[in-house]
C-alpha cells in the first residue's frame, strides 16, 4: 500500500512505549507526526528521536502529537530509549511504536524490498486533524531528518488552512505570504483590507496573517 497526499491516514491499533494505540483515536482533534526508523539501536536515529523530543514544546505549541515507528520488539525499545537519554540527554516523552508484526509499516508502505525487505524505511507523514495526509517525506538512511523542516511545514499548513495564502520557497513564520490565484482581487480585498503587491496577476504578495496558534 502507497499512501498519497490527501489520504486519510490508515487506522490502526499497535503496541507502544506508553501503551496501546488506536491512532485515529490517539490523535483525537490534533495533528500528528508519525516517522518511522529502520530498526533500534542506530545511530542517525538516536540522535532524532532525542530531537523529537526536545522540540516537544513547540510541537506542543501547535497542537501537534508525534509518535515513532521501529519494527524491533517492545523490550528493544525500552534499552534503546535508555541509550537515548544516556547519549543525547534527552528522555524520549512520546511513543514508539513497537511493530514487530509490521503491520504499520505495511498499512503506510514503509518496506521497500529494494532497499531492505526486513525493515523500515525512514518515513515522515504530516497528518491533520480531519486525518489526512498532508506531507510524506522519505530519506536515506545517512541523512538525519530536519525537524525545523517539520515545524515550518507544520506552520505553512495551518497558515494555509486558516487564510487563502500560500507560502514561497523558503518561507518562515513572519515572512510574506502569496494569495492563491482561486481569490479574487474583489475577496482578495475583503480578506486583506491593506493591500497587497501585484507582480503579476497570478502572483499576488501579502503581509503573512497571523497563525491562530494549535489550530
Amino acid at each position: 500500500m502507497t499512501v498519497q497526499l490527501g489520504d486519510i491516514a490508515p487506522d490502526f491499533t499497535q503496541e507502544s512505549t506508553t501503551g496501546p494505540i488506536s491512532f485515529h483515536g490517539w490523535l483525537g482533534n490534533s495533528w500528528g507526526v508519525l516517522f518511522s526508523h529502520p530498526k533500534d539501536f542506530t545511530p542517525v536515529c538516536t540522535t532524532e528521536l532525542a530531537e523529537a523530543a526536545r522540540l516537544k514544546p513547540e510541537f506542543d505549541k501547535r497542537n501537534v502529537k508525534v509518535i515513532g515507528l521501529s519494527v524491533d520488539p517492545l523490550a528493544s525499545h525500552r534499552g534503546w530509549e535508555k541509550d537515548i537519554e544516556e547519549t543525547q540527554r534527552q528522555r524520549v516523552n512520546f511513543p514508539v511504536l513497537a511493530d514487530a508484526d509490521r503491520k504499520v509499516s505495511t498499512l503506510y508502505g514503509m518496506i521497500h524490498p529494494k532497499a531492505d525487505p526486513a525493515i523500515t524505511v525512514r518515513s515522515v507523514f504530516i497528518i491533520d486533524p480531519n486525518k489526512k495526509v498532508r506531507l510524506t517525506i522519505t530519506y536515506p538512511p545517512s541523512t538525519g531528518r530536519n525537524f525545523s523542516e517539520v515545524l515550518r511545514v507544520i506552520d505553512s499548513l495551518q497558515l494555509t488552512d486558516q487564510h487563502k495564502v500560500a507560502t514561497p520557497a523558503n518561507w518562515k513564520d513572519g515572512d510574506d505570504v502569496i494569495i492563491v490565484p482561486s481569490l479574487s482581487d474583489d475577496d482578495a480585498k475583503k480578506r486583506f483590507p491593506g493591500g497587497w503587491k501585484t507582480l503579476k496577476p497570478y502572483l499576488r504578495v501579502v503581509k503573512q496573517p497571523a497563525i491562530r496558534s494549535g489550530a
